[in-house]
């Protein structure tokens, strides 16, 4: 898995597929309306702030209205920067209040768990909430009810969707329109730890009694081949130990398994819960400490002391006849352990090497 380095620089926000899908639908029905359509657009956010965002195309026929806006994620690496995105209105029946379709690139949910049922278009609740808020307001200036259809689309959604967790949470045919204040933070990463929530609703949802969180692609295979996991199963967890635990102590599952490489799981076992190189670090006095209480000697101490990897220290207690691994695993466990705080998850460590070969495992199967 390769790491997205955050700048040392004041960094740009973006706005959410949520938002720009609420700017579309706003200046297509407006358009619709006999309005034009109003170019820039402004929305109203969750938090009252008040954009504008400009058209990146419209057309209209009879019946219909249609607008887009390219999303601007700011100086996130969001895999839908630059993506258009569409929204195609239409007059619903008499009473019939907001509803929404996916067109094109938006994904349809198929499991539960989900903050939308099973059937319905991958718009959730927010960006819904904000479409519904501008089409009332565009009706009242208008004078119309507020009975719409609106068909949000994403060019190129689908091929988008493939390198999100839609495939693995039930979420067929693109992206999700997501977002709850309308706003990319650069590098929160919440939209990372928003996934690997909704990879445990999903998990619970389909009555799953174990998940494995991975560091990286390596462990994740391993863990998958060790255990028989399905996809659905395994939760990306990357660097965030943390805001997987966290979320599992309140939404339990019978057993975690972690499973990453030995640098990664150092971290955790010394604490860390946010595994990013940027923002923790592999304590070789902690490793040194650790192979002493495992049976080495002073000098493998001062070896590992003055090592500079993890992969070194690892390297020099295997050469002393030391397992490093075991106890790092079983600390790490401990660490999680204390997160979770006595929620009904049990957790098991597993450490595998760059090849994928597993070093050690806390669980017997």
């Amino acid at each position: 898995m390769t790491e997205t380095r955050k700048p040392d620089v004041p960094l740009r926000r973006g706005w959410t597929t949520g938002a720009c899908a609420t700017a579309a639908t706003r200046a297509a029905w407006h358009a619709l309306n006999g309005g034009g359509f109003p170019d820039p657009v402004t929305i109203r956010l969750p938090r009252g702030e008040t954009p504008a965002f400009a058209l990146a195309r419209t057309a209209e026929g009879g019946g219909w209205a249609r607008a887009a806006v390219i999303k601007d994620a700011g100086d996130d690496p969001d895999v839908t920067h630059g993506a258009e995105i569409s929204a195609t209105v239409r007059r619903g029946p008499a009473g019939g209040g907001v509803t929404f379709r996916a067109g094109p690139g938006v994904g349809t949910v198929t499991r539960a768990g989900l903050p939308i049922a099973p059937g319905e278009p991958a718009i959730n609740p927010v960006p819904r909430q904000m479409m519904q808020a501008a089409v009332e307001e565009v009706a009242a200036e208008f004078g119309v009810p507020a009975d719409v259809e609106i068909e949000i689309a994403v060019a190129g959604g689908e091929a988008l969707a493939a390198r999100t967790w839609n495939p693995r949470l039930g979420i067929v045919g693109g992206i999700s329109i997501l977002g709850t204040t309308g706003i990319v933070l650069p590098f929160s990463c919440a939209a990372w730890i928003h996934s690997i929530h909704r990879g445990i609703d999903v998990a619970r949802a389909a009555g799953l009694t174990h998940v494995a969180g991975s560091t990286g692609n390596m462990s994740e295979q391993a863990v998958k081949i060790r255990y028989d996991l399905p996809d659905f199963a395994l939760l990306d967890m990357g660097d965030f130990a943390g805001g997987l635990l966290k979320y599992l102590r309140s939404h339990p599952l019978p057993r975690l398994t972690i499973a990453g490489g030995f640098a990664k799981i150092t971290k955790l076992a010394q604490g860390a819960l946010d595994l990013h190189s940027s923002r923790s670090e592999v304590d070789l006095a902690f490793l040194a400490e650790t192979a002493l209480r495992s049976g080495g000697d002073d000098a493998l101490a001062a070896t590992i002391g003055g090592a500079n990897t993890a992969a070194e220290a690892l390297a020099a207690a295997k050469t002393a006849g030391v397992d490093l691994a075991r106890p790092v695993a079983e600390r790490a466990v401990a660490e999680a352990a204390g997160v979770i705080r006595g929620a009904p998850v049990a957790v098991d460590v597993m450490i595998v090497d760059r090849d994928g070969a597993i070093l050690t495992e806390t669980a017997d199967g």
